[in-house]
C-alpha cells in the first residue's frame, strides 16, 4: 500500500511538472512598442531598395574613377615569337635569321582627344551626383510608406475597437430586449431586430480583425520580420494644423524636390553627350614611347642576323577620320534630339509637381476639415445613444431608437479615426511632394 501510494504521489508531481513548465516556458516578453520615429529607422535599415541604391552610388564612384584614369598614361607589354620558312643573306653575312623574339615596352599619354576624355570625365561626375541624389530621394519615399504603413495600422486598430466595442453593446441591447419580450414588455420584431444587428455586427467586427491582420502583415513587410510578428505600436491622437498655403507648397516644391535636381543633371548629362557626339569632328593626338629587344633566342639579347638588338623611339601620332559617310553628323543629331527629350521630360516633372503639390493640399486641407466637424459630433452621438437606451429601459423609445443612436456612434468613432489618420497620411504626403522629410 505504501509503495503504491509513493508512485501515486509521483505520479501526480511529475503531471504538475508537465503542467506548470510550459506554462512557464510558453510565457512571452512584453512585445516592444515601436514608435513612429523607431519604424521609419527599422524600415530604412532594412529597405533593399535603398541598399540597391546605395550600390547604384558605389557604381558611379567607380566609374567616376575609371574615367579619370583616362588622363593618365597607358603602359603595355608585347613579346613575339616570329617564325620564317628560312632565314636571309647577303654575300655569306646572315641579314634575317629564320627564329626572332621580340619585346616592346610602351607608354602612350594622350595629349588630344576631341574633349572626349573631359567630356566622358564630366558625365561620370554627374552621374555620380545624381545616384546620391536618387538614394536620397529613396529614402524620402521609405520615410513617406513608413509613415503611411504606421497611421494606416493605427486606424486599422482603431476601427477594430469600434467593432469590438459595437458587437459588445448591441449584445447588451439583445439581451435586454429579450428579457423584457420574456416578461411581455416588448414585442417580438424588437428582439428579432437586435439579434439581426448583432449579427451584423459580428460579421463587421470579422471585417476589421481582417484589416487589422493585413495592416500589421503590411507593417511586417515594410521591415521584413517574419509576416505573422505580432505587432505593437504607439498610439498618436494628438494632431497640428498645417496652416500654409498653396502658394508657400509650390515654392518649396520648386525649392527642394530632388526630382528637379535630377532632371537638371539628366539635362547637363544629355548637353555632355552631345558635346561627346562631335569629338570626331577633331583629330586626336597622342604621345607614345617604345622600348624594344630582339634576338634569336627567347631571352631577346640579339644573335646572328640582329644587327641592333635594343632601342627606343619617341613618337607623336595624329590621326584624324576626316570622311565618315556622315557618321558623327548623324550621330550628333541623335544626340540632339536626346538633349531636346531631357529638357521636355523636365519641363513635363515640373507640371507633375504642381498637380502633386495640390492635390495633397487638398486632401489635407479636407481631412482636417473632416476632423473638426466629426470632432464636435462625438460627445452629442454619445449622449444620444445613453438617453436612447434609457428611454428603451423606461419604454418610452423602441429598439429600433437604441440601434440607430448605436449605429450613428459607431459610424460618427469610425468617421473621426478615419478623417484623423488620413489627415497624417495627407499630411506626410504633402511634405514629401514638397520635398521635405519632416517627421511629426
Amino acid at each position: 500500500m505504501k509503495r503504491n501510494s509513493f508512485f501515486r504521489r509521483f505520479f501526480c508531481m511529475i503531471m504538475v511538472y508537465l503542467w506548470v513548465c510550459p506554462a512557464f516556458s510558453g510565457a512571452q516578453e512584453p512585445l516592444e512598442v515601436l514608435t513612429l520615429k523607431q519604424t521609419i529607422d527599422s524600415a530604412i535599415k532594412a529597405n533593399l531598395e535603398l541598399k540597391s541604391s546605395k550600390e547604384e552610388t558605389a557604381a558611379a564612384v567607380a566609374v567616376k574613377k575609371a574615367r579619370f584614369t583616362s588622363f593618365l598614361p597607358t603602359f603595355s607589354a608585347k613579346y613575339q615569337y616570329n617564325k620564317l620558312d628560312e632565314g636571309t643573306s647577303i654575300g655569306g653575312f646572315a641579314t634575317a635569321a629564320d627564329e626572332e623574339y621580340s619585346f616592346v615596352s610602351s607608354v602612350t599619354q594622350p595629349i588630344f582627344a576631341g574633349f572626349s576624355i573631359l567630356r566622358q570625365y564630366d558625365i561620370a561626375k554627374l552621374g555620380l551626383n545624381a545616384a546620391e541624389i536618387k538614394e536620397k530621394l529613396t529614402r524620402q519615399d521609405i520615410i513617406l510608406k513608413a509613415e503611411t504603413v504606421y497611421f494606416a495600422l493605427l486606424k486599422a486598430q482603431k476601427l477594430r475597437k469600434i467593432a469590438e466595442e459595437t458587437v459588445v453593446q448591441i449584445d447588451a441591447q439583445r439581451n435586454v430586449a429579450e428579457n423584457f419580450y420574456q416578461v411581455g414588455m416588448s414585442p417580438l420584431n424588437d428582439l428579432l431586430q437586435a439579434q439581426v444587428e448583432l449579427a451584423n455586427a459580428k460579421q463587421e467586427l470579422i471585417v476589421a480583425k481582417n484589416t487589422m491582420e493585413n495592416a500589421e502583415s503590411d507593417f511586417n513587410t515594410l521591415l521584413r520580420r517574419p509576416i505573422n510578428t505580432p505587432v505593437a505600436i504607439e498610439d498618436m491622437l494628438d494632431y497640428s494644423s498645417f496652416d500654409k498655403d498653396l502658394e508657400y507648397c509650390f515654392t518649396q516644391a520648386d525649392k527642394h524636390r530632388l526630382e528637379i535636381k535630377i532632371a537638371d543633371l539628366d539635362v547637363e548629362i544629355a548637353e555632355k553627350e552631345l558635346q561627346l557626339a562631335k569629338k570626331d569632328y577633331y583629330p586626336t593626338i597622342n604621345l607614345e614611347g617604345n622600348y624594344f629587344r630582339e634576338g634569336t633566342e627567347w631571352d631577346v639579347d640579339g644573335g646572328e642576323g640582329i644587327f641592333d638588338p635594343s632601342g627606343w623611339n619617341i613618337l607623336a601620332v595624329a590621326r584624324w577620320n576626316f570622311f565618315e559617310w556622315g557618321r558623327t553628323y548623324y550621330g550628333t543629331n541623335e544626340k540632339r534630339s536626346r538633349f531636346s527629350q531631357a529638357q521636355f521630360r523636365k519641363d513635363e516633372l515640373l507640371d507633375n509637381i504642381q498637380q502633386e503639390v495640390k492635390k495633397a493640399y487638398l486632401r489635407t486641407q479636407e481631412a482636417e476639415r473632416a476632423i473638426i466637424t466629426v470632432e464636435k459630433a462625438i460627445e452629442q452621438a454619445k449622449e444620444n445613444f445613453r438617453i436612447n437606451q434609457e428611454r428603451y429601459k423606461q419604454q418610452v423609445a423602441t429598439s429600433t431608437d437604441v440601434l440607430d443612436a448605436q449605429t450613428l456612434l459607431s459610424r460618427t468613432m469610425t468617421n473621426y479615426y478615419s478623417a484623423l489618420y488620413a489627415f497624417k497620411i495627407a499630411k506626410a504626403t504633402l511634405y514629401r511632394v514638397m520635398g521635405h522629410g519632416i517627421i511629426e
